[in-house]
């Protein structure tokens, strides 16, 4: 088979959203005005290439802020952490710099506010993701979480005409839907957020997905395997008939997956690297994948400011540093 009539579909948008460029980019700036070492809770991403790469520039990953010296500077991760959490940050007296992506923090006002006005709250995902977790911390008392319709059968709540819902910001959008239609079919009068909850990157790469899949034999997806975005791209292929692969690197690809393709999608998570899409790309091309062609579904122009320390750290930068 000639490399011709091979094709590589490289879809776009893809990789990083700016909620995992803006917590990336706090932990090396931090590392840079700051000089190791910077203890960062839980992975600031979950993708294990930027984990390994933030580690050797000094970042001290630790599971909890008890691990951290006293007085010494604490990053929390994108996925966002409980009030518990912050208050025993406060007790040590440790320094904290909140890389929590915005749309994350979106969900926590929206739980206090709930909780406040007297509902009983579910929370759609998956019980342990970090953000889950963090998202619970903030009303543990009247929040349920639910991963799936079936669940949705076995929820009591106080007063079934004051319950609201909020989602877990990296789902599929197809999953989501049918556990809420659920919810409404067992509480009429439930509410939900003003906005969807689920991040608009997460969106943007699964309807990429649903875009190519009847022209793709085969998808791969970039990224690592604790990535609840990530999976869910592989599921939403999975769940229209295209074969679908999660992969950390291109080190992952199986010869046997291959075998009679003639057109291969590739996307990545939004934790995970260009650097590694593009190794990706070259190996392929030396399977015979030698005719690239980018798709771009939706243009893709978010950003998100910084926190006020990293504002400051850069401000304070002597002139010509590398602080950026």
């Amino acid at each position: 088979m000639s490399s011709e009539s091979k094709t590589l579909l490289l879809l776009k948008p893809r990789g990083f959203c700016a909620g995992v460029v803006r917590a990336i980019d706090i932990v090396r700036i931090a590392l840079e005005a700051f000089g190791p070492p910077i203890y960062v809770r839980k992975e600031i991403v979950h993708n294990r290439f930027v984990v390994e790469e933030l580690q050797g520039k000094g970042a001290i990953f630790v599971d909890s802020v008890d691990e951290v010296p006293n007085g010494e500077r604490v990053i929390y991760s994108a996925h966002g952490v409980s009030p518990e959490v912050r208050d025993a940050s406060r007790q040590r007296g440790l320094r904290v710099i909140d890389a929590t992506c915005p749309l994350v923090t979106k969900v926590h006002v929206e739980a206090v506010k709930f909780a406040k006005e007297g509902y009983s709250l579910i929370l759609i995902g998956h019980r342990d993701h970090d953000e889950v977790i963090g998202t619970l911390g903030e009303a543990p008392l009247v929040t349920q979480v639910v991963g799936s319709p079936l669940e949705v059968g076995a929820l009591t709540v106080p007063d079934p005409n004051r319950v609201a819902y909020l989602t877990q910001t990296t789902l599929s959008l197809d999953e989501t839907k049918d556990i809420i239609e659920a919810l409404r079919q067992r509480f009429p009068n439930i509410k939900g957020p003003a906005a969807q909850d689920i991040c608009y990157a997460t969106e943007n790469r699964q309807v990429a997905v649903k875009h190519v899949a009847s022209e793709a034999d085969l998808l791969l997806v970039v990224g690592s395997d604790n990535s609840s975005n990530s999976k869910r791209l592989v599921e939403v292929a999975r769940s229209l008939g295209t074969s679908a692969h999660l992969i950390d690197s291109y080190k992952n690809i199986e010869p046997n997956w291959l075998g009679g393709v003639k057109t291969i999608a590739l996307t990545a998570g939004a934790s995970a690297p260009e650097c590694l899409v593009e190794e990706v790309v070259e190996f392929l091309a030396g399977k015979g994948f030698g005719n690239v062609q980018e798709v771009e579904v939706m243009p893709e122009n978010v950003r998100f400011g910084l926190p006020p320390e990293i504002v400051e750290a850069i401000a304070s930068a002597p002139a010509g540093a590398a602080v950026e």
